[in-house]
């Protein structure tokens, strides 16, 4: 039995609070410079309280018009291409992962434990050794500034496989042969038994690879050369061009709080299913 201690109850509340102002502040002080022009954002002292710029900053960011040095293209069009992109890129990931993984788990093939440990070494490769090999395939197929050149490089993964392997070998034997008894082919096998078991794996491995398609930088930076195909993240850099002066940093501010509420609502939305299919054992 645990015993509770009031003291320590209040201790770990107080380093809660604490551990949540300390992550929320930026935030905070991101909203209020957000609400101010840029010219009251760069005076000394900062202001602390929000502004009254607030619709009109953000119909800029949104909708393009700035001033800037940097780039002001239509943050909402950057949005949509990050949007786009990793949902290409989440779909795609976990498509391919389950299919891959039920190729390893159920059929009998040459080489197969190879062909496995073959793609689980490719998560021993950095991004960068294959960066400059898979720009130039890119490159020659003419897939740069394009929806497919930003995505099809970065669906394949080794380690939703992986995942879905570990979760294949623990399916029992018995589904498999009544699943055969009945008549039912791999694939239906597949689509109506594994896939249904797999839910709480999808939908967590749903949010990690979201987050990870809509966070893309290094890749996005090398594939796309014009505004109308910037991914967010790509976009709040190119909006930044030079000193406190030349930057319009309501608008690069608001730009970040607009880049950070779809995989914010994501994590909220499917919260429930993300932590039941990180701890759920009982399959």
């Amino acid at each position: 039995m645990v015993e509770r201690s009031p003291t320590l109850g209040i201790l770990a509340h107080v380093v809660m609070v604490l551990g949540v102002l300390i992550v929320a502040f930026p935030l905070y002080l991101a909203f209020v410079a957000s609400t101010h022009s840029a010219q009251e954002i760069v005076q000394a002292p900062m202001p602390l309280l929000p502004g009254t710029h607030f619709w009109e900053t953000y119909k800029s960011a949104l909708f393009g018009g700035g001033s800037g040095a940097g780039s002001t293209a239509p943050v909402a069009r950057m949005m949509w291409v990050s949007l786009v992109s990793a949902l290409v890129i989440t779909f795609g990931k976990i498509a391919i992962s389950l299919l891959s993984a039920f190729a390893v788990v159920y059929f009998r093939f040459p080489f197969k434990q190879l062909c496995f440990w073959m793609i689980f070494v490719t998560l021993m490769l950095p991004v960068e050794v294959r960066i400059g090999p898979t720009y130039q395939v890119v490159s020659d197929l003419g897939m740069l500034n394009t929806y497919a050149g930003l995505t099809v490089p970065l669906i394949a993964s080794a380690t939703a496989t992986f995942l879905f392997r570990q979760f294949f070998l623990t399916v029992p034997d018995e589904l498999v042969e009544a699943a055969r008894m009945d008549g039912a082919g791999p694939m239906r096998f597949f689509k109506d038994v594994l896939v249904p078991l797999s839910k709480t794996s999808i939908a967590a491995l749903f949010v990690i690879q979201f987050i990870y398609g809509w966070n893309q930088y290094l890749w996005p930076l090398l594939a796309t050369t014009t505004e109308d195909m910037y991914p967010v993240v790509i976009g709040i850099k190119r909006m930044i061009a030079g000193g406190d002066g030349q930057n319009e940093w309501n608008i690069v501010m608001a730009t970040a709080l607009l880049a950070m509420l779809p995989p914010a609502l994501v994590v909220i939305l499917m919260q429930k299913w993300f932590v039941k299919g990180l701890v759920d054992t009982e399959k």
